[in-house]
């Protein structure tokens, strides 16, 4: 059973209790339309409002190019396909399938309505409006956005308001790709031995990595294996990855995770300065310009934190691009000063963009790809909902590996939050399939200033 909110899951559960207990009118906002155009279903045998303010919203954005207007012009279809059904009006309400009945309100347009605090002169008080005369009527009305001042103003007018939570996960509760083990000094003499030590403990997650230590302070490293059942050394990395080293044990295993073919997708989790995106590069040039495992480097990030589209900056796609992506570019010529030295730095990196072997796109220009057999770099992946992170994953071919980047503490997107954004999503639904693995980074190694601000401003 799919869920929305608190309520509703409390709401439910009353329900199996006590089968009389009365239907919930639950307004939808526009952010959560566009946050997930299917959450009209995830309504079960309540009543679903969806305003005219919101239809008017839809209809403005529908024209953008981006994830935010594809979203809308789904959202709007699909009520306009409630209207061909068998059920009639969609004033009166449509009982779709799933077990919500949809309908639209159309609210009146005076400049003050008794009774009301607001102005009319926004759509987010018209939408405020349309909670405030339906309960007016009797109906037990929740509004649901994910705008955190309409809420608020919501809750001031004594109007029940509630996130829109079917697409949470918690952070604090994520998965972090790693735990430390006691372990006697036999079993560390026994994997070093033999290469394999039984599992130390219970619920080991697929490709989850641990750290046996032994009260003689001797340790070593190892990934659980699903199809052995047991914890596996490392892959051998016998030389740097295009000039960097692990500098922790998170950074070890991240690489671990980077070079295995058999995992197509890796999401790292970190604070600024952790090696997110530096080792998620490093592992691909090795991959595609060492190794030829991989045809291509594509890189993409959110462009803008809005969600628009790239089109609004000045110039051509590629300048438009360059600003948008300087980090990659100063990780790249980073990566080519380790190898080729700094004089020779600026040549390295101009031969490797002349191979056109490593390309960089707008996340919005994804959708739509098919992306077969190519090392795809997702960095600022905290930025996306996870609508938009399914629809990047689904443009994977046969032989693509795709790596996520970011940190949800540091989020730009007004409608997502450490629970709600596609990484944190991802992390959490894909925890137990073995073509995944996982790392949380901890220690900032950009350098000692950087790792002292992260820690304590």
């Amino acid at each position: 059973m799919e869920l929305t909110s608190q309520s509703m899951l409390s709401h439910v559960q009353v329900r199996t209790e006590d089968t009389k207990v009365s239907r919930k009118t639950f307004i939808i906002d526009t952010n959560v339309l566009i946050h997930d155009p299917t959450s009209i279903k995830k309504f079960k045998n309540n009543d679903v409002v969806i305003p005219l303010s919101v239809l008017e919203e839809l209809d403005g954005l529908k024209r953008n190019l981006d994830e935010v207007g594809k979203n809308a012009r789904d959202t709007l279809r699909y009520i306009d396909s409630l209207k061909t059904g068998k059920a009639g009006d969609l004033h009166e309400g449509v009982t779709i399938p799933e077990g919500p009945k949809v309908r639209i309100h159309l609210e009146i347009k005076p400049e003050r309505v008794g009774g009301f605090p607001l102005p009319l002169d926004r759509n987010s008080n018209k939408f405020l409006l349309t909670a405030h005369l339906l309960k007016a009527k009797g109906e037990s009305v929740v509004i649901v956005s994910k705008d955190f001042v309409t809420r608020v103003k919501a809750e001031a007018m004594d109007l029940e308001a509630e996130d829109f939570e079917n697409l949470k996960s918690p952070y604090e509760e994520l998965y972090r790709g790693f735990r430390k083990i006691e372990a006697a000094k036999q079993d560390v003499d026994l994997f070093y031995k033999e290469g394999v030590v039984p599992v130390l403990e219970e619920k080991f997650r697929p490709n989850e990595y641990a750290l046996l230590t032994s009260p003689d302070q001797s340790s070593a490293v190892g990934k659980y294996s699903l199809k052995t059942k047991k914890i596996e050394p490392l892959l051998q990395v016998n030389r740097d990855i295009w000039g960097i080293q692990p500098l922790n044990i998170e950074q070890r295993c991240a690489i671990d995770l980077l070079l295995r073919d058999d995992i197509h997708l890796v999401t790292l989790i970190g604070q600024a300065g952790t090696g997110k995106t530096l080792l998620a590069l490093a592992c691909g040039m090795r991959k595609v310009f060492d190794e030829n495992v991989y045809s291509r480097i594509l890189i993409s990030r959110p462009i803008v934190p809005l969600g628009k589209d790239i089109g609004y900056l000045p110039g051509t796609k590629e300048e438009k691009l360059y600003h948008w992506m300087q980090p990659i570019y100063d990780n790249l010529e980073y990566l080519c000063a380790t190898t080729s030295g700094e004089n020779n730095s600026k040549a390295a990196l101009g031969f490797i963009m002349e191979s056109k072997k490593i390309e960089m796109e707008a996340v919005t220009y994804i959708r739509g790809r098919s992306l077969p057999k190519m090392y795809m770099i997702i960095d600022e992946a905290q930025n996306l909902t996870p609508h938009e992170v399914k629809t990047i994953i689904s443009r994977a071919g046969k032989g693509t590996k795709v790596i996520l980047t970011g940190d949800p503490t540091q989020i730009d997107n007004p409608y997502l939050d450490k629970d709600s954004n596609g990484l944190t999503y991802t992390v959490n639904k894909f925890k137990n399939h073995k073509i995944f693995g996982h790392m949380f980074l901890e220690k900032t190694e950009r350098s000692e200033l950087a790792s002292v601000a992260a820690e304590i401003l």
